[in-house]
């Protein structure tokens, strides 16, 4: 049926479906929206999911960075579903302000690094096409090199390709999400679907 959560109904049961299901209700208590519009190819999502993956591995950049840039990249793209996962789990690396400060788009409490990885987020969120070498020499210059300049572009554009997914298909933030989100977040998340 389709309900108020998404444009497409619930996809037929499978293994996969179910497996899919039961990783989230052990880990979030739930099945999410976003699970369910995903599972008509549970075989992509895992797929995306060890590629994401993949990608940060062996990389140099922290969990806290990796946030920063989940956060500022839902947050420029109008995200809702994501900036309140992200900014959630940026809240919990850093403190709840922080977190809404980056969603608003003010990177005050960050460090170099981090206030120029949520800028190149933005950035290539907004017009990948006007970046210039400066841009990245401005990375370069906050203790970035070039591999995980690579890695943090690309995870921007993962991030990029599975909200507009969700988006697109219409994936409202779970009220258990939201409620579980700090009020700060929460209240800082004045854009995309709502709850």
């Amino acid at each position: 049926m389709n309900g108020p959560a998404s444009f497409l109904a619930d996809p037929p049961q499978s293994p996969a479906v179910t497996a899919a299901y039961e990783a989230d209700v052990a880990s979030d208590g739930y099945v999410n929206t976003l699970t369910r519009a995903w599972s008509w190819r549970p075989d992509v999502l895992a797929s995306f999911q060890d590629l994401r993956g993949d990608l940060l591995a062996e990389s140099g950049l922290s969990a806290r960075e990796v946030a920063v840039m989940v956060a500022a990249t839902a947050a420029a793209r109008g995200d809702a579903y994501c900036a309140l996962a992200w900014g959630s789990r940026l809240a919990e690396l850093s403190d709840e302000v922080t977190a809404a400060r980056v969603l608003r788009g003010v990177d005050s409490d960050l460090s170099d690094r981090e206030a120029a990885l949520a800028g190149w987020s933005r950035q290539v969120v907004r017009d990948p096409n006007a970046t210039t070498e400066a841009d990245l020499d401005r990375l370069r210059d906050s203790g970035l090199d070039d591999q995980e300049i690579f890695e943090a572009t690309t995870w921007i554009a993962f991030r990029l390709a599975f909200s507009t997914i969700d988006d697109a298909l219409g994936a409202r933030p779970d009220t258990q999400l939201a409620e579980r989100a700090p009020r700060l977040v929460r209240e800082a998340v004045t854009y995309g679907r709502p709850v």
